[in-house]
């Protein structure tokens, strides 16, 4: 069974390259002013580079008028949030006492063997992030494992391989949707 989370769309990432200012500065104009825009704000440079690059906080700073310190404190206590590229595609696997008992270190092991990572790791490609969180609400499907915000539930040891090549071919991307995709 898999189901899709709510997160943010696949706009055009571009992982591990040379920050546009000038796209920083429009993100900040267009969201800077809003209740939680700091959030917003920090949620689109992701969403635009795949991590928030330290040059991108520097510009949210001078932007805003917050001191670095303050757009660092947002960017470090919510974990949604990576001060270091990711991979093109992030698998987290759930370690909640539910999905713990059901066998999720032995997967977790299992993705470790196969993309030859640790946790926290990115494979030499850029293709894949691994990760692990403490509980994703879905403790009775478990072992859980969310692969680009799309819910894989009782995962088995032999599903780690679909799973990844279900991520390969991009079917775990979450789409963008109409209303936002015609209003750019």
């Amino acid at each position: 069974m898999t189901q899709r989370a709510n997160g943010p769309d696949s706009r055009d990432i571009r992982p591990q390259q040379g920050v546009d200012t000038k796209d920083i500065r429009e993100i900040v104009a267009r969201r800077g002013d809003e209740r939680g825009g700091l959030i917003a704000v920090l949620q689109d440079i992701q969403a635009r580079y795949g991590y928030l690059p330290q040059e991108g906080l520097k510009e949210v700073a001078e932007g805003t008028g917050r001191s670095l310190v303050d757009v660092y404190g947002v960017a470090t206590f919510y974990r949604s949030f990576s001060l270091t590229p990711r991979g093109k595609h992030l698998i987290c696997v759930c370690l909640g006492t539910a999905c713990h008992v059901r066998g999720a270190p032995r997967i977790l092991e299992q993705f470790q063997r196969e993309l030859g990572v640790g946790v926290g790791g990115t494979t030499p490609d850029g293709e894949f992030t691994l990760e692990t969180v403490n509980c994703l609400g879905a403790c009775a499907l478990g072992p859980v494992v969310v692969v680009d915000g799309k819910y894989f539930s009782n995962v088995a040891m032999p599903g780690v391989k679909g799973i990844l090549r279900e991520a390969r071919s991009g079917s775990t991307r979450l789409k963008e949707p109409a209303a936002q995709a015609s209003a750019r």
